[in-house]
C-alpha cells in the first residue's frame, strides 16, 4: 500500500482532482470536508501527509494546523496548506503557523503531485 494522504477540503471538484492525481501515483487518499472535526480525523488516521484547506466550514485551517502542531502524534506530519488567497501576508501566516508548504488555488496537477512527493521522505 502507498503512503496515505489526508485531504481536508470542502470543494468537491478540488477533492476529486487531487484524489485522482495522487491515487494515480499510488497514494492512498482519504478525505474529510468539515473543519469542526478535522483534527479528530487526522488523529484517527495518522496520515503521512495532510493537505489542508484554509477556509473550511466550522473551523479555520489555521486553527486545525495549530491543533496538529500541538499534538505529539501529528506534530511532525508534513502539512500542505491550500488557499484561494495568495497574498504575501497569508503565506507568512501559514509559515508562522507551521505549514510545511503553502499553495494557492488554482494549482497545476504537476505542481501538487511534485509538492506532495517532496514532502514525504522515502
Amino acid at each position: 500500500m502507498g503512503k496515505q494522504v489526508l485531504l481536508i477540503e470542502d470543494e468537491p471538484n478540488i477533492i476529486e482532482a487531487i484524489r485522482f492525481i495522487l491515487s494515480r501515483d499510488g497514494w492512498d487518499v482519504r478525505t474529510h470536508s468539515n473543519g469542526l472535526d478535522a483534527f479528530e480525523a487526522a488523529r484517527a488516521r495518522l496520515p503521512d501527509v495532510i493537505i489542508l484547506d484554509v477556509m473550511l466550514p466550522g473551523k479555520s485551517g489555521f486553527d486545525i494546523l495549530a491543533e496538529i502542531r500541538a499534538d505529539a502524534a501529528l506534530a511532525d506530519t508534513p502539512v500542505l496548506m491550500l488557499t484561494a488567497r495568495g497574498q504575501k501576508k497569508d503565506r507568512e501566516m501559514a509559515e508562522r503557523a507551521g505549514a510545511s508548504h503553502y499553495m494557492t488555488k488554482p494549482f497545476s496537477n504537476a505542481e501538487i503531485l511534485e509538492t506532495v512527493r517532496q514532502m514525504v521522505v522515502p
